[in-house]
């Protein structure tokens, strides 16, 4: 999603067309039922209710801290019922179809800049927090963590290339005040290899 400035209108992209993204939608419902009545501790997240192509169960933050064995039951029941799945630094995201951040990083590049990202790759910051982020911090040359992502480096294969001392919104905020005031020292380090 993408506010178009000069349409004033919020444009919209999705990865499968509507017919599909329907029966989805009806199948991540269901699914939403079955995780909370085998993983009782579970709950969709908060922001469910705006979510149109995933399901996001909650198991931190609104939730008492499942277990790494009730975590993995939800991603196999996620992969059971042939979604894709990803667990974030709070929820377990399911969705159908062969997409992540990166694929429709490169859809936003393409259609809306016109530009392919792989001219700009060096040149985009990425930023993120969380195990699936993964498929961004492998490609752009310039991907950070929040300090939060120290916590899950042993998960990932690509690591951001760099890590704000800051956890969170404050590394966010971190990463942010080191591009407005370029000549300060470097407030992120190196990510541990």
């Amino acid at each position: 999603m993408r506010y178009d400035v000069n349409r004033r209108k919020m444009q919209q992209r999705f990865w499968a067309e509507e017919p599909s993204r329907i029966i989805n939608r009806k199948k991540l419902d269901a699914l939403a039922v079955d995780i909370q009545r085998a993983v009782p501790r579970s709950a969709p997240a908060s922001d469910q209710p705006y979510r149109v192509a995933d399901l996001a169960i909650d198991f931190c933050e609104d939730v008492d801290r499942l277990t790494d064995t009730e975590i993995e039951q939800i991603v196999t029941m996620f992969r059971a019922a042939g979604a894709t799945t990803k667990v974030s630094s709070i929820h377990v995201n399911g969705w159908f179809g062969q997409y992540d951040k990166l694929t429709m990083t490169r859809c936003l590049f393409a259609d809306v800049y016109r530009q392919p990202t792989e001219q700009l790759q060096a040149q985009i910051l990425f930023i993120g927090d969380s195990p699936n982020d993964e498929s961004m911090f492998d490609y752009f040359d310039l991907s950070v963590g929040v300090a939060n992502v120290e916590a899950n480096l042993h998960n990932l294969v690509a690591k951001p290339k760099y890590i704000c001392q800051a956890k969170g919104g404050a590394g966010f905020m971190e990463m942010a005040q080191a591009l407005v005031k370029p000549r300060t020292r470097a407030l992120c380090l190196p990510s541990p290899r």
